[in-house]
């Protein structure tokens, strides 16, 4: 008789998280855990109290992941690099973006509360360095830049568009210089 294979937090983590990229949040309960794990739910729910335990541990995944993915800079302009990937991210990983930022997670916070999160801290330096402005400059750039980014990333994450990243990478080449030239006028 083969050896019961140990089920651990990190693999219901890893299945929910796959779960969500695969069919979103929606669709993770543990049942759907179980059956990717091909176990039955006691594992699931002796290591995790709730479903909501779960879902905190998978969406901290996907946040991780997100992070990792859009600052991952590529060529000469680290916020062209961020601003693409962050939309990339969106068409390529739907249901991810769509847990990440269009759930109601940020519920009761203003815009600022955001920009001044700690994990937004590397991308406000780089956008700081790449714009030679100072923090406060930056995060008011960030501010402007992420409102165009996210609602072109939305378009993608929510619709079957074509995504030609030429068109794209124009388009946020020209924000971004206008934002560059209106800070400077500030």
């Amino acid at each position: 008789m083969p050896p019961i294979a140990k089920i651990t937090r990190e693999m219901i983590i890893d299945a929910g998280f796959e779960l969500v990229r695969e069919y979103g949040m929606e669709h993770v309960n543990a049942r759907t855990i179980s059956k990717k794990l091909n176990c039955s739910t006691q594992p699931v729910m002796y290591h995790f109290k709730t479903i909501e335990q779960i879902k905190k541990k998978i969406y901290q995944k996907a946040d991780k992941y997100h992070s990792s993915y859009i600052t991952d800079i590529q060529g000469d302009n680290p916020m062209l690099s961020i601003g693409l990937a962050y939309i990339r991210f969106a068409k390529t990983e739907k249901h991810l973006f769509r847990l990440l930022f269009q759930s109601n997670e940020f519920d009761g916070k203003s815009i600022y509360e955001l920009i001044d999160a700690e994990e937004l801290a590397p991308i406000i330096k780089v956008l700081g360095e790449a714009a030679n402005v100072n923090v406060t400059q930056a995060k008011k750039l960030f501010s402007s830049l992420f409102i165009f980014v996210h609602g072109y990333a939305s378009m993608f994450a929510n619709n079957s568009l074509e995504y030609d990243e030429e068109i794209i990478s124009k388009d946020l080449k020209r924000m971004f210089t206008s934002m560059m030239y209106a800070s400077k006028e500030e």
